[in-house]
Order: structure tokens, then C-alpha cells, then sequence
């Protein structure tokens, strides 16, 4: 979970995007006009994952008026165009995710996270290598956001750590995935957003 603080101008975006990746990315070059997903890539920490790094600009422009979006995105390779036109993330408050939320693609959640605290309150598993079930509140911490109290909640999930999820209206950008609840003794699949990146709300 990495806290992301987004850009205040479309000038400094550029700026720091267009960066020439790192020392062996031979075709980057900063300062080109161009900004590539290795330069991108560089700045968020990651390497070669198109969707998280596609994931990472999109949190790190969330505070741009869409025509300064469009400036930064204009300088965009060919390759970092169809990265992006491939994994652009929704943008959904979380009471609309659980109903047009797309499996397996990005979005970025606005909402209040609570930390679920114990395994009593939070019945749910995943799947680990080689196939076995296993509690997901053991490998996560698990939040229940919403943007309106009376909302049904969207589940997020981070990888356990020191950082937690601020609990105020923030902006969480993640993939969203499937989980396997059992209530009751029946088990039933829910839709829940692992969240790789965080920004303050507006």
C-alpha cells in the first residue's frame, strides 16, 4: 500500500513523468516530451506491470480538470497510449462499485474505509498455492468503505503492514476482485477492491 500524493499542475506532471525511466531503459530519454511507461514505471517503483503502472498515473492525475489530464496524457508513447486505453481505471463512489464494478479491472474507490478488526466479524477466504483455503483477514488487512453511512459497504484489502487506510473520505485505487464470504454456513462470492495505492480526498 503506497500513499500517492497526486500532481497540482499538468507543468510538474510532465515534468517528473518524463523522467527517462531507468539507467538500462536505452530508449527512454528524458526531458523528450514523451512519457513512456518505463518512465512512468520508475517513478511509481514498479517494472514491467502495464496495469499497475497504468493504475499509479491515473491516482497520481486524479487532481488534474480533465483538460490538464489531457495534457499530460498527450505526451504519452504509443505503447503507454494503449497500456492506458487498456487498464483505465473506473472512478466510482463506493456504493455504485458494487453494482458497476467490472471484475479484474482497475478502479479507484472514494470513500471512508473501517478496519475490520477481527475473524468473528469477517468470514472470508482466498485462495493460496496449492489451491487451499485459507482466511483472508490472515494474509490482509480488510476494510469496509463506504461514502454515505446508510451505503452497502465495498470490502477493500491491502497486503498486512504498519500503514493503515485513514479512516476519512480518501480516494483507494486497486484491482477489483472476487471474494468467497460464507455466511451462515452458505457461502456466497462478493466483489472486493485490492488496493495498492491511496490518495487524500478532494
Amino acid at each position: 500500500m503506497k500513499h500517492v500524493i497526486p500532481f497540482q499542475n499538468s507543468h510538474d506532471a510532465v515534468t517528473t513523468l518524463d523522467n527517462g525511466g531507468r539507467f538500462y531503459n536505452l530508449f527512454s530519454e528524458a526531458n523528450n516530451g514523451q512519457i513512456s511507461t518505463q518512465e512512468v514505471a520508475r517513478v511509481a517503483g514498479l517494472f514491467t506491470d502495464k496495469q499497475k503502472i497504468v493504475l499509479y498515473f491515473a491516482i497520481s492525475i486524479g487532481r488534474l480538470k480533465a483538460p490538464f489530464q489531457d495534457i499530460v496524457k498527450s505526451a504519452f508513447t504509443e505503447i503507454m497510449k494503449q497500456a492506458y486505453e487498456r487498464y483505465k481505471p473506473q472512478e466510482l463512489p463506493a456504493s455504485v462499485a458494487l453494482t458497476q464494478g467490472v471484475i479484474s479491472s482497475n478502479a479507484i474507490i472514494t470513500g471512508i474505509p473501517k478496519m475490520v478488526e477481527s475473524k468473528r466479524d469477517f468470514k472470508g477466504f482466498i485462495f493460496v498455492p496449492p489451491g487451499v483455503m485459507i482466511p483472508i483477514i490472515d494474509r490482509y488487512d480488510i476494510y469496509e468503505m463506504r461514502d454515505h453511512e446508510h451505503a452497502e459497504p465495498l470490502l477493500i484489502a491491502h497486503a498486512r503492514g504498519p500503514q493503515k487506510l485513514p479512516e476519512e473520505m480518501i480516494r483507494v485505487a486497486g484491482v477489483l476482485k472476487e471474494i468467497k464470504l460464507k455466511v451462515d454456513g452458505v457461502e456466497t462470492k462478493k466483489m472486493f477492491l485490492e488496493a495498492l495505492y491511496y490518495a487524500d480526498g478532494d
